[in-house]
C-alpha cells in the first residue's frame, strides 16, 4: 500500500523548515520517517506536504555545554548508543533494529510521543530538558511537561524540537524493558536515575497513555518507607489481548524494583 500523494522538498535551515511550516499548516515533518511513514501507508496520516529536516548539521551531535549533554534531535538511535551519555545509550540499545537505530532520531521520537516508546521514561528520569523552536522564537520545556498525551507532545505545530538537554551530573542509570515479542515495544519499561545529591527519579511507559514518572516510589526512597509493591493502580493504565492493566501494574512493581536495585 502507497501512501496519499504530497508534496516535498528538504529545508535549507531550521528557519526555512519553520517558514514552510507556517506558510502551510497541514505540512509535516519528516526525519528519519519510522513513525510518520507507516502511518501515511496505513491512511492514518495524510499530510499534503513534507518538510524534510534530515540534513540540516545544526540538528546534529552531541556536545558538552557546562552542566549539560546537549543533544541534537536529528542525531540517530545508534549515534546515542555510541555515546557517553547517561541512560540514553542502554536505552538506544532497546529501539528496533540496525536499520532504524542508524536511521531513526532520539528527537523524532520523543517529539512523537508513542506511548510505549522508550526514551520518554528515561528523559522523565534523567530530568532532561527540551529546546523547541517556534514563530515566537526559543523555549524550553522540562521533561514532566514535556509529554501530554498519546502521541501528543508539548512540540506544537509550527514548532520544531532542535536539542535535548541532558544533565551531566547522574551518578547511576538503568532501563528495564518487557518488550512485545513481535513489535519490540515497552509493554513495560522502567527507567531510573540517580542525580547529584542523591535525588532518585524513576518513570516508566508502555503501560499508559503517556510516560510517567513512580512519584509515589520517588517519596518512599526520600523517606526510606517504600517497597515495589502497588506502585501504579490498573485503573490508570492501558489493557490490550497481549497485556491486561493488572498485569502492566505487576511488570511496573517487577522492573521498577530491578532498575532502581541497579542504582547500587
Amino acid at each position: 500500500m502507497y501512501p496519499a500523494s504530497f508534496d516535498y522538498r528538504k529545508a535549507t535551515s531550521v528557519e526555512d523548515a519553520l517558514q514552510a511550516l507556517a506558510e502551510h499548516p497541514e505540512t509535516k515533518v519528516i526525519a528519519g520517517g519510522h513513525s510518520l511513514l507507516p502511518a501515511m501507508k496505513l491512511r492514518l496520516a495524510q499530510p499534503p506536504a513534507l518538510i524534510d529536516i534530515w540534513d540540516l548539521p545544526e540538528l546534529k551531535g552531541i556536545r558538552e555545554d557546562g552542566d549539560f549533554f546537549v543533544v541534537g534531535a536529528m542525531t540517530t538511535h545508534a549515534e546515542v548508543l555510541r555515546s557517553a551519555l547517561p541512560l540514553f545509550p542502554e536505552v538506544a540499545g532497546w529501539v528496533g533494529d540496525p536499520l532504524v537505530r542508524n536511521r531513526g532520531t532520539i528527537g523524532g521520537s520523543l517529539a512523537h510521543a508513542d506511548p510505549s516508546a522508550d526514551y520518554p521514561a528515561a528523559a522523565l528520569a534523567l530530568g532532561a530538558q527540551f529546546v523547541i523552536r517556534g514563530p515566537g522564537g526559543e523555549r524550553t520545556v522540562q521533561a514532566d511537561d514535556m509529554f501530554l498525551g498519546m502521541f501528543e507532545s508539548a512540540v506544537q505545530h509550527g514548532e520544531l524540537l532542535t536539542h535535548i538537554r541532558v544533565p551531566r551530573g547522574i551518578q547511576a542509570s538503568a532501563y528495564e524493558k518487557f518488550r512485545h515479542p513481535a513489535s519490540h515495544y515497552a509493554v513495560v519499561g522502567v527507567a531510573a536515575a540517580r542525580h547529584a545529591g542523591g535525588e532518585i527519579r524513576v518513570a516508566y511507559t508502555g503501560a499508559a497513555e503517556k510516560a510517567h514518572r513512580l512519584t509515589k516510589l520517588e517519596d518512599g526512597i526520600r523517606s526510606a518507607e517504600y517497597r515495589f509493591k502497588d506502585l501504579v493502580d490498573p485503573g490508570d493504565l492501558l489493557g490490550d489481548r497481549y497485556a491486561s492493566a493488572e498485569y502492566r501494574a505487576h511488570l511496573v512493581d517487577v522492573l521498577a524494583e530491578r532498575a532502581v536495585g541497579r542504582l547500587g
